[in-house]
């Protein structure tokens, strides 16, 4: 791969489709992460289920995607899980704009866990995404959800593995993080 000065939102689209590697843009620097594990996809495959399983029962008017371009002010992230408008879905493109997304979830593993923890959740508020919740798998499952809450996340709640939490936004369901990330 050549390429010489600052990346754009525009060259890392055009970059071939590489399942082996995620691209994104932060600033003007791409950063490239190996793809998932099967612990990861195991766990976001079965949120995933949970999220839209919880949107539907709802009537919520979303779709609930995985590992999808988002175009951020600042650059451009493949979350593990979005929650989007389904009216920002109805095309077939390859990125949804930040302002379409209500839910983020990252789900942290071992080489990612500075940017699911620290630098991604700033993004994602600069972008004013209304919900970013992390899954964190060691030293037990638990999933922390938060709620932006005058520019930056705020805790709501902690599920941790073997109750039933309840969440109420974006739309209402119950979860329990040993169920999505036991074997």
């Amino acid at each position: 791969m050549h390429h010489h000065g600052p990346w754009t939102v525009t060259d890392v689209l055009a970059l071939p489709e590489d399942r082996s590697v995620r691209y994104e843009l932060l600033g003007e620097s791409l950063v490239m992460s190996p793809a998932p594990g099967l612990r990861h996809q195991r766990a976001s495959y079965r949120l995933h289920v949970a999220l839209d399983a919880a949107a539907q029962a709802a009537d919520a008017p979303v779709e609930v995607l995985e590992a999808i371009n988002v175009i951020l002010p600042s650059g451009l992230v493949v979350p593990d899980i979005v929650v989007a408008d389904a009216g920002a879905t109805a095309e077939d493109t390859v990125s949804i704009d930040a302002e379409a997304v209500q839910l983020i979830v990252e789900l942290v593993s071992p080489g990612n866990k500075t940017m699911d923890r620290k630098l991604k959740p700033l993004l994602y508020a600069e972008a004013a995404i209304p919900h970013y919740w992390r899954l964190e798998f060691d030293p037990a499952p638990r999933l922390i959800i938060s709620e932006l809450d005058s520019g930056r996340y705020v805790e709501k709640a902690i599920a941790l593995p073997g109750t039933v939490t309840r969440i109420d936004t974006p739309f209402p369901m119950k979860i329990d993080p040993a169920g999505i990330t036991q074997q």
